[in-house]
C-alpha cells in the first residue's frame, strides 16, 4: 500500500528558494602588488521567499573552486586573520542594492590555494521597501576587515549570471501608503473679545491743610485766624478792661453815708 505526504502548501511558501549553482568567473588582484589572477568559483545562491519590510533577511551563499582555477596565496603569505567577505547585488527593488556576508578561513599558505569556507555563508540585508526584483552572484573579497582588502575579486562574466528572483511584500511595512493630511478647519478658531466695562474714576476731595504754630498744639484755626481776627479779639478785650476799671473806680469813689 502506497502513502501519500501530504505537504501544507503554507509550509512551501515559507521554504528557501532551492540553491542553483552556476560558474562565476573572477579577476581577482592582490593589493599589495597588482598581480591579477583568473579564478573559477563554483557559487549556489539561496535566495529566501518569506522577506519582509523592514527584516532583515539571509542568502545563502556557498562557493567551490572549479578545478586548476583556485586563488592562490601571494608569495609573501597574507598577514593577520584573514576572512572571505562575499557579496550579492539586487537590482530592481527601491534602496536594496547589495547584500554582504562575512565567514573565517583556515590557515593561508603561502603560494597555495587559500581555502573557501566550508558551510554556507549568511549574506545578510535588510529591505526598507515592499517591491520585487532579483539577486545575483557579486564580488568577493578577502582581508582583516571590510575595508582592509588584501585580495579583491570582481565577476568578469556579470552579465551572464543567473537573476534570481526576490520579492518583498508589503506585510508589516510602513512605507508603503503615506498618512493622509488633515484638511484645514474652516471654522474660526478666534473668540470674541469682551469690551471692557469701564468704571467711573471718584476723585478723592481735597482738604485744606491745617498748620500748626510752631511749638504748639493743633487749636483748631486760632492759629490760622490771621491779621483781622487778632485785631477783633483785642478789640473786645479792651472794652471789656475799660468797663470793668470803670465799675472799679464808681466803688472808691463812693462815700459811706453817717
Amino acid at each position: 500500500m502506497r502513502v501519500l505526504l501530504l505537504v501544507p502548501a503554507a509550509a512551501l511558501l515559507l521554504q528557501p528558494a532551492a540553491a542553483q549553482a552556476e560558474v562565476v568567473e573572477y579577476a581577482c588582484t592582490v593589493t599589495a602588488t597588482g598581480e591579477v589572477q583568473d579564478v573559477k568559483v563554483e557559487v549556489e545562491l539561496t535566495v529566501p521567499t518569506d522577506a519582509e519590510v523592514d527584516v532583515q533577511m539571509s542568502i545563502g551563499w556557498r562557493g567551490s573552486y572549479v578545478e586548476g582555477s583556485e586563488l592562490r596565496a601571494p608569495a609573501t603569505g597574507l598577514a593577520g586573520e584573514v576572512k572571505l567577505y562575499a557579496y550579492a547585488g539586487i537590482s530592481g527593488i527601491t534602496g536594496l542594492t547589495s547584500a554582504t556576508g562575512v565567514a573565517p578561513i583556515s590557515t593561508i599558505v603561502a603560494g597555495e590555494p587559500i581555502p573557501l569556507p566550508t558551510t554556507t555563508v549568511e549574506i545578510k540585508t535588510t529591505p526598507n521597501r515592499e517591491g520585487s526584483g532579483t539577486v545575483r552572484a557579486a564580488s568577493l573579497n578577502f582581508g582583516t576587515s571590510p575595508s582592509d582588502r588584501l585580495i579583491e575579486c570582481e565577476p568578469k562574466n556579470e552579465n551572464a549570471l543567473t537573476k534570481h528572483p526576490l520579492t518583498i511584500p508589503g506585510a508589516g511595512g510602513t512605507t508603503t501608503s503615506p498618512s493622509p493630511t488633515p484638511e484645514p478647519s474652516t471654522e474660526p478658531t478666534t473668540e470674541p473679545t469682551s469690551e471692557p466695562t469701564t468704571e467711573p474714576t471718584t476723585e478723592p476731595t481735597t482738604k485744606a491743610p491745617t498748620k500748626t504754630p510752631s511749638g504748639a498744639a493743633d487749636t483748631g484755626g486760632g492759629g490760622a485766624a490771621g491779621p483781622d481776627g487778632r485785631v477783633l479779639v483785642g478789640a473786645g478785650s479792651l472794652l471789656v478792661l475799660a468797663a470793668t476799671t470803670g465799675l472799679f473806680l464808681r466803688r472808691r469813689g463812693r462815700v459811706p453815708t453817717l
